[in-house]
């Protein structure tokens, strides 16, 4: 008479080969997830990009490490999204950018779930041309990746002034251009007004915009201040 273990030896005994071959695929399943892991650092490099959109070596040097020196892995985590990582690495950023591959395949102006395209307002532009040109100047005169470009709002004043007009007040004018730093800070443009009344002009900006838009644009008002100012010469 044949004990329990004698059956199941025979039933051991009587499995055939594609019985045993149907534990295979998840093994080999759990062995490809196994190889393809992500480490730790390139999870927190494109979550903290897709969050912010911009690294900074200044702010986030282990991140910007990350990205500088796995751009190509953190490329293959953003490629599904059609996203890609671009990286200035003389001004020591890294920020995220709509894949080249979108604008080929739209026929409209294109869209992204993930990214707005961000309608500025004529003074918001306006701002931007001017906070760019005082940071370009700053990079001619330290050196292209030299430190913080600061501004004084005493000085940002009256160029606005110039551009937009004086609205007659003081106070008027420094909520106006408040304001505008306050709007461009949420695009990662300048840094918060400090105690002296500073800010800190990011190096994003020479990203943001085509800078002979830019230029044209601070032509055509310098051209509506001088015609103006001839009206007002005129004005009896």
């Amino acid at each position: 008479m044949s004990n329990i273990f004698d059956r199941l030896t025979a039933k051991a005994e009587e499995q055939t080969p594609g019985e045993h071959s149907q534990e295979t695929p998840a093994e080999s399943i759990s062995a490809e997830a196994a190889t393809q892991y992500t480490s730790k650092n390139l999870k927190a490099t494109a979550q903290e990009l897709l969050k912010f959109g911009l690294l900074e070596a200044d702010c986030k040097p282990n991140l910007y490490q990350v990205a500088m020196n796995q751009t190509a892995a953190i490329n293959g985590i953003l490629e599904p999204l059609d996203l890609r990582l671009k990286v200035d690495d003389i001004r020591g950023l890294a920020f995220l950018a709509v894949s080249d591959q979108l604008f080929a395949e739209e026929d409209d102006e294109w869209s992204h779930p993930l990214m707005r395209r961000q309608r500025l307002t004529m003074e918001q532009s306006l701002l931007i041309a001017i906070l760019r040109q005082h940071f370009i100047v700053h990079e001619q005169e330290a050196g292209i990746g030299a430190g913080d470009a600061v501004i004084e709002l005493d000085e940002l004043l009256p160029q606005i002034q110039l551009y937009l007009g004086d609205i007659g007040s003081d106070v008027r004018e420094q909520k106006r251009l408040r304001n505008l730093l306050e709007s461009l800070k949420t695009h990662g443009i300048v840094s918060d007004i400090d105690a002296n009344e500073q800010v800190i002009i990011r190096p994003i900006i020479t990203h943001l915009a085509n800078p002979e838009n830019l230029k044209n644009l601070l032509h055509h008002f310098r051209k509506l201040a001088g015609q103006e100012s001839d009206a007002g010469a005129e004005t009896p």
